[in-house]
């Protein structure tokens, strides 16, 4: 045990402390993550897959009260009939749609006979760097509207509601909580996107990419670097019993040399000094 004490100094303890505190993260961590991730990514694009192949069915079979969610049936198309409540109109700012900078309109919808749901009508293209530009408004009149369920997505961390100059409410992510909040209607969990040609839509929002992503890579990536930091760990370890090893075999071989017989210039650079 005496040959594995140096183990015990505090930069080897240190090291273990890191490797252990690296390890952990990864497979507690950052392969959860990224797994996840690829989880959430494979299952939305089953979902996206299959709602093109499925007919459209009433949003009360799926929202039937107004505190539905549907999580297991995100993009799914539904048809609804009502009206819009364009008073309670708000704006989601900092959208990206194909690569430009956008608003979304969001304007809630009163199902007859059943909840009142968020709409996304779709996008506008912001002027003048930020500013709302005028846009159509939704029909007054009861419509009959196609679109896709959606997820009401996580709130945006730091950023609170506002009122712009021009009176528009704005929000910074479409979280039906914080809207239903803000304009003081109750809103189902889930909220519709629009699909093209619909009563009172805008730019349409085009259907995510059907592409895995890069996730489950990454996430065996960080399996393999929880496992190679403890072997690297022991293999240090290894080399420095190995090299220690070798150096008590040095120490033992000159301590049984016998004293060689110095030569005469030895000896008198041992009594004189060494001639430069």
């Amino acid at each position: 045990m005496r040959r594995l004490s140096f183990l015990l100094r505090p930069q080897w303890l240190a090291l273990f402390v890191v490797v252990a505190a690296f390890a952990y993260l990864c497979f507690t961590v950052l392969a959860p993550w990224q797994l996840g991730k690829n989880s959430k990514t494979s299952r939305e694009n089953s979902q996206i897959s299959h709602s093109l192949q499925a007919d459209p069915v009433p949003v009360n079979t799926l929202l039937p009260h107004q505190d539905s969610v549907a999580p297991e049936a995100q993009w799914q198309r539904v048809t609804a009939t009502g009206h819009y409540l364009p008073e309670a109109e708000v704006l989601v700012r900092l959208r990206v749609v194909d690569g430009e900078p956008a608003f979304e309109v969001l304007t809630p919808f009163a199902v007859d006979g059943g909840p009142v749901v968020l709409v996304d009508r779709g996008y506008i293209r912001p002027v003048d760097g930020n500013k709302v530009p005028e846009f159509a408004a939704p029909p007054a009149s009861s419509v009959t509207i196609t679109a896709r369920l959606r997820d009401s997505e996580a709130l945006a961390a730091g950023k609170e509601p506002f009122r712009s100059d021009d009176g528009a409410r704005q929000v910074y992510s479409i979280n039906t909580e914080q809207i239903a909040s803000v304009t003081g209607v109750a809103l189902a969990g889930s909220y519709l996107q629009l699909v093209a040609d619909q009563p009172g839509g805008l730019g349409e929002i085009p259907l995510p990419h059907l592409d895995a992503g890069p996730f489950l890579s990454y996430g065996i990536q960080w399996i393999a670097f929880g496992i190679v930091a403890p072997l690297g760990l022991g293999y240090f370890i290894y080399a420095e019993l190995q090299q220690r090893r070798r150096e008590r075999a040095a120490a033992a071989a000159a301590a049984d040399e016998p004293p060689r017989e110095l030569t005469v210039e030895e000896k008198i650079a041992d009594r004189y000094g060494k001639r430069r």
